[in-house]
Formats: structure tokens, sequence, C-alpha cells
């Protein structure tokens, strides 16, 4: 658990020095975004379901940084912040999955752009599994995976720069921890992101 902390800490402070570059460098843009959606998780025991339940809702607010490389294709990197907190404050758990996008981007027209691309990160948990009560912690366990995902939508500009867009967005992470069958989690969101 400690090691899963520092590593938490040191993707936090990598954004943060992301975030410090001059804004005036076009290549970096900064946002919000806003996902909302729902899961299949025959694994992890989800706070807004009755125990026994496989899955349930997702939700998450994350800070995103993208980098340019060119007028087609941006690297970002997705930190969540709303799960990782209110489950660590509310429930003692810990549910975090940072991702890094690859987005191949055309134009539409000059207020419209077609936006799509996968994203590979990695899925931490400690907690109960589905099958328990949600604060019963006794039956709490660490399990990691990688995370894998595709996302296709819109960037909405306007003065020639992205203000907006919405995506929808399907991902897949196989689940694993010590004297478990490994977990099997499919789901689906919608997203909405705002640029600073």
């Amino acid at each position: 658990m400690k090691k899963t902390i520092a590593f938490i800490g040191i993707l936090i402070g990598l954004s943060q020095s992301m975030f410090a570059q001059d804004v005036s460098e076009s290549k970096f843009s900064h946002s919000i975004l806003f996902m909302a959606g729902g899961r299949y998780d025959n694994f992890r025991r989800c706070a807004a379901t009755p125990a026994g339940t496989k899955g349930g809702p997702i939700a998450d607010v994350m800070f995103i940084t993208k980098y340019k490389l060119n007028s087609n294709h941006t690297l970002a990197f997705n930190l969540p912040v709303f799960r990782p907190i209110l489950f660590g404050l509310a429930f003692k758990m810990l549910q975090f999955e940072p991702e890094f996008i690859y987005e191949y981007s055309n134009v539409v027209n000059e207020k419209l752009d077609f936006i799509t691309g996968p994203g590979l990160g990695v899925s931490f948990h400690y907690g109960p599994d589905y099958q328990s009560k949600l604060r019963n912690l006794k039956n709490s366990f660490f399990a990691i995976g990688p995370f894998f995902s595709w996302q296709a939508g819109f960037a909405f500009k306007k003065e020639g720069k992205v203000r907006s867009s919405a995506n929808i967005k399907g991902f897949y992470v196989p689940l694993f921890a010590k004297d478990r069958s490994t977990g099997t989690v499919l789901g689906g969101a919608l997203l909405y992101t705002l640029y600073f």
C-alpha cells in the first residue's frame, strides 16, 4: 500500500511539473474532464450497488495535460482526482486509474474536429471484493492491472482553438491479485472536457 501511495505521489508530481510549463507554449494544453458511465466488474466492490452486484455506475473528474505532436496527433495524460479522493476519504478504499491517451484529430469544419484514439494506463485497487459489504474492510485486498481503452468523439472550436470536447469511451481491465483468479472489468462512459 505504501508503494502504491508513493507511486501516486510521483504521478501527481509529474502532472504538476507538466502544468508548470509556460502557457504560451502552443504545444501544451490543459483541461478538466468529467466522466460518467457504467461497468461490469467481477472483482471490486462498487460503492453505489448492493453487495453481490458485479459492477455498477462509474464517475470521475480528471486533470488532463496534452502535448500536441503535430496538427493531427496528440499525447495526453489523464490524472484521476475525484474517485481516488472520494473512495479514500469516505470508504478507505483505493480505485486509481491514470492513463496515457494517443489522440488523432481530423478537421470537419472551422468549428468541429473529429477525434479518436487508444489509451493505455494502469488500474490500482485496494478494498473488498464485490460480494463483501461496503465497509467490511477485513476482506480488503490489493490488485493491479493494465487499463486498455478507446475513445471517439468531437472537439468544439472557437476562434480556431479547441474549447471543449465530447467523447464516448470503452475500456477493458484485467485485474491481478495474490491468491485470486484474474478479475475482469468491462465498461463504457461519456466524457466531456473543458479546456482552460
